[in-house]
């Protein structure tokens, strides 16, 4: 059984993008697509403290991705619930990175 085929879900990947301005002039916060249909995996797990700078976060979900681009300032979209990312980590094998693990917070 190989890694791609125990990702059953799809999810998008949106990334923060400064929008139209407000009535003040200050930039409306927009996220716009950035991978449309990447496979993934998602996991809910028993919670996991995560320190997001001053906070200690409670993850309770993981996403298995392949080797992309994500970053703790990205968003994921699977279905119809929007996910806040809170830590990437790489994971490896003998040849490199082989995929990322994503813990998650739900935002919506």
């Amino acid at each position: 059984m190989s890694y791609d085929s125990l990702l059953i879900d799809t999810c998008i990947v949106r990334r923060y993008a400064e929008g139209a301005q407000d009535a003040y002039g200050i930039p409306v916060k927009t996220w716009a697509n950035y991978l449309i249909d990447e496979p993934c995996r998602l996991r809910i797990t028993g919670g996991r403290e995560i320190k997001v700078g001053a906070e200690v976060v409670l993850s309770n979900h993981r996403l298995y991705l392949n080797d992309i681009d994500i970053t703790e300032r990205d968003r994921v979209v699977i279905g119809t619930v929007t996910y806040e990312v809170l830590l990437v980590s790489d994971r490896q094998d003998a040849t490199g990175n082989h995929h990322k693990e994503v813990d998650l917070i739900e935002v919506s």
